[in-house]
């Protein structure tokens, strides 16, 4: 075995440098390569990173793709010798970031700070359902849904203390449906 199919985790994001300018070439031909030689199973995802500015110079507004990191493109893949040479190997790559030859993935927390993935997120409550609190200073409490966050993670909750209802704002993972 290798020692690039030893470092197989399991398909991971990884950064290939290339030449600057190339990010899209680098992009597009390697989306040619996963379909012509059928790397699907080991090419998931090719990102070029942008963000959109616009630029306003009096009533004009002109819109722009700015390259957050140039001369970068980034890879969701499962590293194996097939998956590595198939990157390497595109007119435009230098190599993978990492030290020395040996690529290295980035962590999960990158990838949630490059907000990369988009991650579903499902809730098994609503507004006015009523959940309980299974951690946190309200543990054991119990009460009615008032309000839910548009990122999904803050839920507010209005707990019942005593004779009165009292607006808690929680981390959704802190709570669950009522039985």
């Amino acid at each position: 075995m290798s020692d690039i199919d030893a470092m197989n985790v399991g398909p991971r994001w990884y950064v290939a440098h290339t030449y600057s300018g190339y990010e899209n070439k680098v992009k597009t031909s390697l989306e040619k390569i996963v379909e012509n030689r059928g790397l699907g199973d080991l090419i998931f995802d090719i990102r070029v990173p942008v963000e959109t500015v616009v630029e306003k110079n009096g009533s004009e507004e002109k819109i722009t793709e700015v390259k957050i990191f140039p001369s970068y493109v980034l890879i969701k893949m499962v590293m194996t010798d097939e998956s590595w040479h198939a990157v390497r190997n595109i007119t435009g790559v230098t190599g993978f970031v990492g030290p020395g030859s040996r690529p290295t993935p980035l962590t999960p927390e990158e990838v949630e700070a490059l907000n990369i993935e988009e991650v579903k997120v499902k809730l098994s409550f609503n507004v006015g359902d009523t959940v309980e609190v299974v951690n946190g200073l309200f543990e054991g409490y119990s009460g009615v849904v008032q309000s839910i966050s548009d990122d999904l993670k803050n839920v507010t909750v209005l707990v019942k203390r005593g004779r009165r209802d009292m607006p808690v704002e929680l981390d959704a993972s802190m709570i669950k449906p009522a039985n």
